[in-house]
């Protein structure tokens, strides 16, 4: 434990080092005094992919406090450099890892950030904007997603990345498989196969959503690290039964203390008797957790844990999904090859396929080749639970993955892709190997058997805050004042080829509403 806290200091000064020749980056501690008992005009529980763009725009007029349950990825190469993609993914504990872990009651391996930027920390980069589609559905205005879209991508240096040969050989394996056209670089969501943009520059560096914080005013933003919000607090009015959510209660992160700290939000300055807002940006395990333990969810779970009611509201924690996915090895021996993200997606079957082929460690000294693929649209829903009333251990969830006969068809038609993929010259020519092309295909029933017994995850679960039945267009929860959810837990699927470009617009896009709001 000491020793974790002595290399947390030492990211904080390697950070400060970094940033002292750059922007102004906030104020960053993981002093829990220094903020307890503090105002502030917004607080924002969450330091991911939608938090810290949120945050920033916020800032431009407002105090902040952006609490976050993890620590800094600053200084951390297996984070910051693309030769060590994944690596932070192969370490986990249970309370100090960037990645924290957790295993569905499907039975499936998972992972939820745990690190100031949170998903954008530690996914392969792959940038990709949502469908036009998506954008309607959501009810958002087009011109301002473009301009938080380019906001986001003038600031992280989102562009499109140098080729390497295994990224050539993919691109040429999902055109014989059929995958097509060839759309070349784009940051669109197109079917086809295409070149997508990437948070890692030209010189490996990851740029994640934690850059974006000294965009914003630095000095109106306060970043308590490694502090777990455990509940909202809630202010009753005398004259109207309103519940208004008045600030947050939190513990220390580490495990080595209960003791509870509060932190408040500034009431407006009108005389209205309205407060600033405590905005939830945990993601789409964090989110509806903070709620159930707060006292908004369904009564009859609450009872269970002996949590009092705030609020009886059925949906939080209903409409969990999670894109069922399946991988092939194309490399039946393990080697070290140097780990590679993603640069080159296929998109297939009218936008319900997204397929890629990474490098991956599985160890230190060990990689595989996965030849992988998603539904992007899947049936199957489930649902989250607590599992206990400690803000720290993960929440119980269940996607019920491949439930729906629908989806099970797809993972069928899905894994006949990856299939053909695997078995292109391209990728027969690269690995010196003709050993799937020898092989027959797998029957129909084969391929239903494999679906079933070796589903996985893109990572790209969302839900349990879903829109229209835990909050309102405007991301308010309903039935309280004061309070928001603006993250992947409001989502009804998951945006383009991933959430993560449209998690960081939201933070942006979000913002800008409130603060045109409150003018």
């Amino acid at each position: 434990m000491v020793m974790g806290f002595s290399l947390h200091l030492l990211l904080l000064f390697v950070h400060a080092a970094i940033c002292s020749t750059r922007q102004t980056f906030p104020y960053m501690t993981s002093n829990v005094q220094e903020v307890s008992g503090r105002f502030f005009d917004y607080i924002v529980v969450g330091g991911g992919t939608a938090g810290c763009p949120l945050a920033a725009t916020l800032s431009e007029k407002f105090s902040v406090l952006l609490v976050e349950r993890g620590g800094s990825p600053y200084g951390d190469p297996f984070i910051l450099e693309s030769k060590y993609y994944g690596f932070s993914s192969l370490q986990t504990d249970e309370y100090t890892s960037a990645a924290q872990s957790f295993v569905s009651k499907d039975g499936v391996s998972n992972l939820r950030g745990r690190v100031l930027g949170g998903g954008s920390a530690l996914n392969g980069g792959f940038y990709s904007r949502a469908s036009k589609d998506f954008v309607k559905k959501v009810g958002w205005d087009n011109m301002g997603v473009r301009d938080a879209y380019e906001w986001v991508e003038s600031r992280l240096s989102i562009s499109k990345p140098d080729l390497t040969p295994w990224s050539h050989v993919v691109a040429s394996s999902f055109l014989e498989a059929g995958i097509c056209p060839y759309n070349g670089f784009s940051l669109e969501h197109i079917q086809g196969t295409k070149i997508g943009a990437s948070s890692y520059d030209n010189q490996g560096r990851r740029h994640l959503s934690a850059d974006l914080l000294p965009a914003g005013n630095p000095s109106k933003i306060t970043i308590l690290l490694n502090a777990t919000v455990n509940k909202v607090i809630f202010y009753r009015t005398r004259t109207r039964d309103e519940k208004i959510a008045r600030g947050i209660r939190f513990i220390k992160s580490d495990g080595s203390s209960e003791q509870n700290y509060e932190a408040y939000v500034n009431q407006q300055q009108d005389n209205s008797g309205s407060w600033g807002d405590v905005i939830l940006t945990a993601g789409a395990l964090g989110s509806p957790q903070i709620l159930l333990l707060s006292g908004i969810g369904p009564q009859e779970q609450l009872n269970n844990f002996e949590i009092p009611l705030v609020l009886d509201l059925k949906g939080v924690g209903e409409g969990m999904q999670d894109n069922a996915a399946i991988g092939i090895l194309a490399n039946s021996k393990t080697e070290f090859r140097t780990p590679q993200p993603p640069k080159v997606v296929g998109i297939a079957d009218d936008f319900k396929f997204i397929i890629n082929v990474l490098i991956l460690p599985i160890s230190f000294n060990s990689t595989i080749i996965p030849v992988t693929g998603k539904i992007a649209f899947p049936d199957s829903v489930g649902k989250l639970e607590l599992n206990s009333t400690d803000p720290r251990a993960n929440p119980s969830v269940t996607f019920n993955y491949l439930s729906s006969e629908k989806d099970l068809a797809q993972c069928v038609k899905l894994t006949q892709l990856l299939e053909l993929t695997l078995r292109s010259k391209s990728i027969a020519s690269f690995l010196g190997s003709n050993e799937h092309r020898n092989k027959p295909m797998p029957t129909q029933d084969e391929l239903r058997k494999l679906c079933k017994t070796t589903v996985r995850t893109f990572y790209h679960y969302h839900g349990g805050c879903n829109m229209g039945s835990v909050v309102d267009k405007n991301y308010r929860v309903y039935g309280v004042k004061g309070l928001r959810v603006i993250d992947g837990s409001t989502f009804l699927e998951s945006p383009g080829t991933n959430p993560m470009a449209t998690l960081l617009m939201l933070g942006r896009y979000q913002g800008l509403k409130i603060l045109k709001d409150r003018k």
